[in-house]
């Protein structure tokens, strides 16, 4: 089965598969229409583009890596074949788009790759090969502190280190530093052999904050592989809507009803599936853009 990946542009999806041939990813054109019209309906967004190729081509801007190999998720949910772009293609796209509609996204397209947040998810994506969740001990803070080091390592001086100084998101201030250590050792001794004894530890994890940066992202994985040893389950984050996901997760500070049914509505036995990991760690990362 080939590498599949989800960026995100506007909350829009653009999805991607590897070529191991070529070594390079290959992006739906659908998707990327859609993300710089911001359109809803797939449909409409597939229409465009294959009138936008033929101006193109009419006014002979070539967009020379287009490839019909590759199938994509269709309205229907079926695999299809579909145009796909790689990334020169992409930016030749997006530069003679009309309008100057695409600005945004081809500055997103570019540079996102780049910065710490683009660079630490190409490490997230190797977590599945590396054999290193194999080896950590579930529900420990020793192996939330490895998961965030080897995702944060040579980005953060910080990586895989218990913060020291106190640290707040909004209205939420976190547990005081000079308590960090101590409720770290709480929560670590905390059950996890049912459903709602993981998630009270991940909520209780979550209120802690131990690092500086990178908490939902390293905790998110912690939290599966705590399901994937006590149930044989894991989420599937795609279920997930990226707003649900974030107001319930404030809630949780109070009330965490509804951190519990967007994760039981989102379980799957499907713990070694490599799709289901790289689209969790796609997920896991969207959550954390700024809109």
């Amino acid at each position: 089965m080939s590498k599949k990946s989800i960026r995100f542009f506007n909350d829009r999806e653009v999805r991607a598969v590897w070529d191991e041939d070529n070594s390079k990813w290959w992006f739906s054109a659908t998707d990327i229409v859609r993300a710089i019209n911001d359109e809803d309906d797939y449909v409409k967004a597939g229409n465009y583009w294959r009138w936008l190729k033929k101006k193109l081509a009419k006014d002979g801007v070539q967009l020379v890596s287009v490839t019909h190999d590759f199938k994509f998720e269709a309205p229907d949910g079926k695999q299809r074949l579909a145009d796909a772009l790689d990334s020169e293609c992409v930016q030749t796209l997006a530069k003679y788009y009309p309008n100057n509609r695409a600005n945004a996204f081809l500055d997103w397209f570019t540079y996102s790759d780049t910065t710490i947040d683009g660079q630490s998810q190409k490490k997230a994506y190797t977590l599945f090969e590396s054999g290193l969740l194999e080896s950590l001990k579930p529900g420990t803070v020793k192996a939330l502190q490895q998961i965030h080091a080897y995702l944060f390592g040579g980005l953060y001086d910080f990586a895989g280190k218990i913060r020291t100084k106190t640290i707040s998101k909004g209205n939420t201030i976190f547990c005081l530093a000079e308590y960090l250590h101590q409720n770290l050792k709480t929560i670590e001794q905390m059950p996890e052999t049912t459903f709602d004894e993981i998630v009270d530890k991940y909520v209780e994890m979550n209120v802690a904050h131990p690092f500086m940066e990178g908490n939902g992202r390293s905790t998110r994985i912690w939290l599966d592989l705590i399901f994937k040893k006590r149930l044989g389950q894991c989420v599937d984050w795609s279920k997930i809507d990226k707003k649900d996901y974030l107001d319930a997760m404030i809630a949780s500070h109070m009330d965490s009803t509804r951190i519990r049914e967007l994760l039981r509505g989102a379980m799957t036995d499907r713990i070694d599936d490599r799709e289901i990991f790289m689209k969790g760690i796609d997920y896991s990362y969207y959550y954390e853009q700024n809109d």
